[in-house]
């Protein structure tokens, strides 16, 4: 099993890595307190759930002084700790992924979004102070931490390219392509991103014996394929996919229906 948890600086850039680590995969819980980590990881092994992404971090309040404990124990006597790069291992493991970024990144960040800070209260509304503060907090953390990625110059785009690059054996894996056929006579297929139409190709309704059948017939697949336009047209597609699928990868799409 690969126990990925996610912890950081508030405003750095966790719920996106979140949402990465659900899209290639991983069952993903945000906020966890660090007293169900063990269970929760005993609980994943004995229903076979390999991949976990938990995030945790300030938010937890009182419960935060436990964190370096639990993670220590979990590491110690669950699921040992591998010491290489995350996408090489084969045996059960549990990877700290800090995310973090400079404070003016992450006051300017607090400021265009007006979001309140976890510790907001606690300081009155002095959002310098509260970073500085959960910095120093989570200096115990950052020391340990497997991975640690700073997004001060980082896009959304960017933060997932690079926890792609480090969870995923190819980055291609975090594209999903779905084929999928549809009739006009019926309605468009609304929810598909690349919609070719083949009604410039030789249609087998209008030959005997084909008319009644459809594409999933033999007789119908090889007079479609047999032809010197399907068969033009096929290559022609083939190349601009080869051309069009990583980009959307690289762009951070996560599922492409054509």
């Amino acid at each position: 099993m690969q126990f990925i948890l996610i912890t950081g600086m508030s405003g750095a850039g966790k719920s996106v890595a979140m949402s990465v680590f659900e899209d290639i995969g991983f069952y993903c819980i945000d906020n966890m307190p660090p007293q169900l980590l063990i269970k929760f990881a005993e609980i994943c092994k004995s229903s076979n759930i390999e991949r976990v992404a938990i995030a945790t971090d300030i938010r937890t309040g009182v419960l935060f002084n436990e964190i370096p404990d639990s993670i220590n124990e979990l590491k110690n006597s669950l699921l040992p700790a591998r010491k290489k790069k995350p996408k090489s291992a084969v045996s059960d493991s549990v990877e700290i992924v800090y995310i973090e970024a400079s404070d003016e990144c992450l006051f300017k960040r607090f400021k265009e979004t007006r979001r309140k800070h976890p510790l907001d209260g606690q300081f009155g509304g002095d959002l310098s102070a509260a970073i500085k503060y959960e910095r120093l907090q989570l200096n115990r953390l950052c020391e340990i931490a497997n991975c640690r990625i700073d997004t001060t110059y980082y896009n959304n785009a960017k933060l997932r390219e690079n926890i792609v690059d480090l969870f995923l054996e190819t980055a291609n894996d975090a594209l999903t392509v779905q084929l999928m056929s549809f009739g006009f006579k019926y309605g468009g297929a609304a929810e598909a991103d690349l919609v070719f139409d083949v009604r410039c190709l030789p249609n087998p309704f209008y030959v005997d014996g084909l008319k009644k059948l459809t594409g999933k017939d033999k007789a119908v697949r090889d007079f479609v394929l047999g032809t010197a336009q399907a068969m033009g047209l096929l290559e022609k597609l083939q190349e601009l996919l080869s051309y069009l699928l990583p980009l959307y990868v690289k762009e951070g799409k996560n599922r492409l229906i054509i």
